[in-house]
């Protein structure tokens, strides 16, 4: 499966995003699909992932409550929406696909997206 992320910009504190991440050439649902995230100078890590039925799966401490996990089947895409965001979620976002449950290690996935990037600031 191919991946296209989109939908970031520059926001500021508190506001809301969502982004998306298109899939062609292979149903996501087929997949668990993730989103990391890469600030400056700082490794890529893990923000949100959610199952191939639709429900999500997981999430990391830094999103728990704020960010959302949704998929549409018909339009194979897959959609966090992120809001309450703060100056420290400035980052270029990557969705990512895999059939592993070991979703936090990049090693698993077999397809990423080519990132977008998000700002937050006042």
């Amino acid at each position: 499966v191919q991946l296209q992320a989109s939908g970031g910009g520059s926001v500021q504190p508190g506001d809301s995003l969502r982004l998306s991440c298109v899939g062609s050439g292979r149903a996501l649902s087929d997949y668990r699909v993730s989103w990391f995230r890469q600030a400056p100078g700082k490794e890529r890590q893990f923000v949100a992932a959610i199952r191939g039925g639709g429900g999500s799966i997981a999430y990391a401490d830094s999103g728990k409550g704020r960010f959302t996990m949704s998929r549409d089947r018909a339009k194979n895409t897959v959609f966090p929406q992120m809001n309450s965001l703060k100056p420290e979620d400035t980052a270029v976002y990557y969705c990512a696909a895999t059939f592993s449950v070991d979703l936090r290690s990049e090693n698993a996935y077999l397809s990423w997206g080519q990132g977008t990037q998000v700002t937050v600031s006042s």
